[in-house]
């Protein structure tokens, strides 16, 4: 994994400090490496889950029905960022997912949406708390993820996923959907895979520990971690 960068104020990382879909780089080949690294970490079982990555104006996202570890370039859709379709392959029902990201933060470049299982087991248990589904039991969590709200159940493709995302009222990078998996957003490709990563391994460590007497992070240190990394995190009432 790689080392955790400071975000910007706003929660992402600035472009400027990394080379993942840059100017010089290939932003097609920067996907379809992302989508075998997704699979390869266990985060993509069979077809599922999408990946995107903004490059200016557009958005070049997996094609729906694609497996993230044989992404080839006729299997990448390409969409504006509200949404419509411009080129390539049928693009994934779960589009406004990622659309939603790119408009709530101009800083995001890329977004990973996986059923990943230890997401997906903690998706089906009620919130630690209204704005985090996942209690503050490592550092790594509150640096690297920040505040992951659980979001209303909706049928995979609908768009209100989108709605509800845009409409979150806490500040986040990341969400579980319920019964569904979880989305994350960086401001690379490689800071969104790895936030992903971590946000599986936060959920894993919760599931673990279920049912017994969780010794979690005080709220003066996570508000010390929350500032330091520059993370979103809403102190629970």
């Amino acid at each position: 994994m790689s080392a955790a960068t400071e975000p910007t104020t706003s929660g992402a990382t600035s472009p400027a400090t990394s080379t993942s879909a840059g100017p010089a780089s290939d932003p097609m080949a920067a996907l379809i490496e992302a989508g075998r690294q997704l699979v390869e970490a266990g985060l993509s079982p069979g077809s599922s889950g999408n990946v995107s990555v903004r490059d200016g104006d557009r958005i070049l996202i997996s094609g729906t029905g694609t497996s993230l570890g044989r992404l080839t370039p006729d299997g990448i859709a390409e969409v504006s960022l509200d949404g419509t379709h411009l080129g390539g392959a049928r693009f994934s029902k779960e589009t406004p997912l990622h659309t939603a990201f790119y408009q709530r933060e101009d800083g995001y470049r890329a977004v990973v949406h996986v059923h990943s299982p230890h997401a997906v087991a903690l998706a089906c248990l009620e919130p630690w708390a209204a704005h985090n589904a996942i209690p503050p039991l490592t550092p790594y969590f509150v640096m690297r993820v920040g505040q992951t709200p659980l979001l209303p159940y909706r049928h995979p493709g609908d768009p209100a996923l989108g709605d509800d995302l845009l409409a979150a009222p806490w500040p986040l990078r990341a969400a579980l959907l319920a019964n569904h998996g979880a989305v994350v957003a960086g401001a690379s490709l490689d800071e969104a895979v790895d936030r992903a990563t971590e946000l599986e391994e936060a959920c894993r460590i919760a599931l673990l520990t279920a049912g017994s007497e969780r010794r979690e992070l005080a709220p003066d240190r996570i508000r010390e971690l929350a500032d330091r990394w520059r993370s979103p995190w809403t102190p629970a009432s």
